[in-house]
């Protein structure tokens, strides 16, 4: 079987529809945000990369004077990109998008404590000409309808995958990776496998990898941004792929939406992420979407009519369009 998924970004802009050749502005700290900042220039965006701020990853988590902070060259730039900064000094990227021209931004989370919620609207609410993004984790980056964002997201972001198969793994490209390249090293991994081990192998192989998503359970989605991250790339192997082998199961003689309170759909971590991996239907009964469900089984924690539970086997998908 062969499954192509291909990604078009075209953007309107005065004189009409084309290519936008953004200029990004980045402030990095610590390993990650170094392997960020390696993954983009080796992937061809060097030449986008018009300024960079390292910060040291013992910077004061609290910080009341930014101006010691402030890059000192701050060149004209499309969008910012802040990797691997915990804390106070992601206070920053407002003040760097005034004075660079930058309209778009995009913090990516990795940790709860590297970025509460509280911190994430004073950001906002700093900056209420700039479009921010918080991405959590980086790799669950989608176009948002935002030209420097979505020209941004069409090469790096939530994976997306070319797989060639038959019975076993012929061929993998990688059409959109995780900033951090884990899905290059992924997608090499899975070459000569099982198709129906495919799917699980991927998240192994992330593990492998020294992705700095936290493994601290996040209170706002109730899961780890590691397990976000290895549900993104599962994700891409079974669309690649046009199936998947595991997923949760709503039994819908059992389901029924006016005796709960949604509770699967409320608590899954997919969904408050912002993905539709739980819906309801017009009957009120719940349906879970096997190409991005995790298998976390909080929903079915979560169920008061244990209508919920894990099944494995052959799930077609239907093909997402880009």
């Amino acid at each position: 079987m062969q499954y192509i998924i291909s990604i078009e970004c075209n953007f309107q802009d005065d004189e009409g529809w084309g290519w936008i050749d953004i200029r990004i502005y980045i402030l990095s700290s610590g390993k990650y945000g170094g392997r960020v900042v390696n993954n983009l220039a080796e992937q061809g965006m060097a030449s986008n990369i018009v300024g960079m701020e390292e910060y040291p990853e013992d910077t004061p988590p609290l910080i009341d004077d930014f101006s010691q902070y402030l890059p000192k060259s701050l060149p004209p730039s499309d969008l910012i990109l802040a990797v691997g900064l915990s804390g106070d000094i992601n206070m920053i990227v407002a003040e760097v998008a005034r004075k660079t021209g930058a309209k778009s931004a995009i913090i990516p989370i990795y940790g709860p404590k590297q970025m509460p919620p509280g911190l994430q609207q004073e950001i906002i609410d700093s900056a209420p000409d700039v479009r921010i993004v918080f991405p959590k984790p980086f790799c669950s980056l989608e176009p948002v309808g935002d030209a420097p964002i979505d020209e941004f997201a069409s090469r790096f972001g939530k994976p997306v995958l070319f797989v060639k198969a038959d019975g076993f793994i012929k061929k993998v490209e990688v059409l959109r990776g995780a900033p951090c390249g884990s899905t290059n090293y992924i997608a090499k991994g899975l070459w000569s496998t099982p198709s129906a081990e495919a799917e699980l192998l991927a998240a192994h192989k992330l593990h492998n990898y020294p992705c700095n998503a936290s493994t601290d359970t996040d209170p706002v989605v109730g899961d780890t941004s590691l397990h976000l991250a290895s549900y993104q790339i599962k994700e891409a192997v079974k669309r690649g792929l046009g199936f998947a082998v595991k997923t949760a199961v709503v039994d819908h003689s059992l389901c029924k939406a006016e005796e709960c309170q949604k509770e699967c759909q409320e608590n899954c971590p997919q969904v408050l992420i912002g993905l539709d991996t739980i819906t309801i239907n017009e009957e009120g009964k719940a349906l879970i979407d096997p190409a991005t469900c995790g298998y976390c089984e909080i929903c079915i924690k979560e169920c008061p009519l244990n209508a919920i539970s894990i099944e494995t086997g052959k799930f077609q998908l239907n093909q997402k369009k880009n």
